[in-house]
């Protein structure tokens, strides 16, 4: 698909998500924060949609990260809910429309076991998809991520003189995925907050004044369109 003021030969190849703002958005209504989450789901699939159409592999989008346990109780068990209705209602459009959905996170104690049921079937069902690899990060955080990972370094041995960034890289959640070449993050909110911390190293930041409920299509456009607008040197000089 062709949209105006973008070079379909520079698309970034992996795009996050940091999806802000739905209690905002659901208290500017005089609404729940529930009901900004409702309202986020469609923003999901839009963003699904838009990533699609022009050609982004892989995408990734934070779902809810380890620090959101200690919102109400009450939001929490709607979040699981929620989370599990999603999967209900989409996974299978989403095998339809060739993508392959991945999960990223810690699978403790706290995560209902209905919901991870979902989530295995989820991946079960579109394992074999490559149109586009969806990463939903939930239960997650960037610092629990790296913690996991030197963890494992630990069980399996590995010397110190070993220890390099590959070592560490090889043992991340997804070793395969790609680093996000762009961010966005919606609401106005200007930190990464736990998201991608070892990946985002040199990813490039967009931050948009909007609600995530009220993103759509084109709000991700104009992301990419600023991403292929700037000079990504990596730490050296372009010549």
């Amino acid at each position: 698909m062709a949209v105006e003021g973008i070079d379909p030969d520079r698309v970034p190849a992996h795009v996050g998500c940091v999806m802000d703002g739905n209690g905002r958005w659901a208290r500017a209504r005089g609404l729940p924060r529930t009901e900004g989450h409702a309202a986020g789901e469609a923003a999901i699939m839009r963003a699904i949609d838009g990533a699609l159409a022009v050609g982004v592999a892989w995408l990734s989008m934070y779902a809810f990260s380890t620090e959101n346990w200690r919102r109400p109780a009450d939001e929490v068990r709607y979040l699981m809910h929620f989370n599990e209705g999603i999967l209900r209602r989409h996974r299978d459009e989403l095998n339809d429309k060739g993508v392959r959905v991945r999960f990223a996170g810690r699978r403790d104690w706290r995560v209902p076991k209905r919901l991870l049921r979902h989530m295995d079937e989820a991946a079960a069902l579109t394992a074999g998809n490559r149109r586009m690899t969806l990463t939903i990060c939930f239960n997650y955080g960037g610092r629990a991520e790296i913690v996991d990972a030197v963890r494992a370094l630990v069980r399996d041995g590995v010397p110190e003189r070993r220890v390099d960034e590959r070592a560490i890289r090889s043992r991340m959640y997804f070793p395969d995925m790609p680093d996000p070449d762009l961010v966005v993050r919606t609401s106005g909110e200007y930190r990464i907050s736990n998201f991608l911390l070892w990946e985002l190293a040199y990813s490039e930041l967009v931050f948009t004044d909007v609600l995530w409920p009220d993103f759509r299509e084109e709000h991700l456009y104009q992301a990419i369109r600023e991403y292929q607008g700037r000079s990504r040197r990596y730490g050296g000089v372009l010549r």
